[in-house]
């Protein structure tokens, strides 16, 4: 092998490998997406959303804490959590599928506006334009707060095929970080009725 095209290759190496260290090393954030995958049971395959709270949650695993913690360890803790469920250790592939958008800087031009559906018991519903970076606790604000049939307690917001809890009362108090939950283009949030005795 010529020595041009070692030193290509080990060029290339190590480019891949100081990738891979860098992923390995980032601290996952809330309203990151990861993208959990299992070999031997492809029906949990899913991408999941980092919840305001820093956990995300998987069906025979439960909530798992993701906030501050590298794509390995989330791995090997999914692992050591699924192992129960087979009969041996499955191999479990977990990758930061999209980061969390960041919030535009003060001397950044203005960004495009991004849609967010809102239908329910909300003051304001159908499509609300907002820009880039808005959170729900802002939203919420856009759009006039909720009428006095809502359920306030269990607001959903909807993002691709997950459904995440809101607890506006809980946000309210400041007993719950979920309203810094950064929006994205497509949300869709579902403000529901009172039931009788809610």
């Amino acid at each position: 092998m010529s020595r041009l095209l070692t030193a290509f290759i080990a060029s290339l190496m190590a480019l891949v490998f100081s990738g891979m260290a860098m992923a390995q090393s980032y601290g996952v954030r809330a309203g990151d997406t990861l993208r959990i995958e299992v070999l031997e049971d492809p029906t949990l395959n899913r991408s999941v959303l980092v919840a305001p709270d820093g956990r995300i949650s998987m069906p025979l695993a439960g909530g798992v804490r993701a906030l501050g913690r590298t794509i390995e360890e989330i791995q090997s803790e999914l692992t050591a959590r699924l192992t129960a469920s087979f009969a041996t250790a499955p191999t479990v592939y977990v990758a930061l599928e999209r980061q969390r958008e960041a919030r535009p800087s003060s001397g950044a031009a203005a960004a495009a506006t991004i849609d967010i559906f809102v239908m329910g018991e909300a003051s304001k519903g159908g499509k609300i334009d907002v820009a880039p970076g808005t959170t729900i606790l802002q939203l919420f604000a856009t759009m006039g707060g909720f009428t006095k049939f809502a359920a306030t307690k269990r607001i959903q917001l909807r993002r691709d095929d997950q459904i995440y809890l809101i607890n506006y009362n809980a946000i309210e108090a400041g007993t719950s970080k979920q309203g810094a939950t950064v929006l994205a283009k497509g949300d869709v949030i579902v403000v529901p009725q009172r039931k009788l005795f809610e």
